[in-house]
């Protein structure tokens, strides 16, 4: 769930957003306004590295074509299960 909050009271309450994202865990960013039109998002660092890496995964051909083969695979039934792996490795 987003909130929305005019420019002029995101500049008031700029140093103050951070605790107030973190209080309110559903409200995982602030579309800030200008005018009724949003024109920033403010969000916690942690989100915008996850989308960041998301992104970055996406964009990247080898990985999506490796993650789409292991969906697959998992998918058709392919996969080791946990207790032979942890076996194999001496856990």
């Amino acid at each position: 769930m987003n909130r929305t909050m005019p420019i002029i009271e995101a500049r008031k309450k700029l140093t103050t957003l951070p605790e107030q994202l973190e209080k309110d865990p559903k409200t995982r960013v602030v579309a800030v306004t200008r005018r009724g039109k949003p024109v920033l998002a403010v969000m916690p660092w942690e989100l915008y590295e996850a989308i960041v890496e998301t992104l970055e995964i996406v964009g990247d051909e080898e990985l999506m074509a490796a993650l789409r083969k292991s969906i697959q695979e998992a998918e058709e039934g392919k996969g080791i299960p946990w207790e032979t792996v942890k076996a194999e490795m001496g856990l």
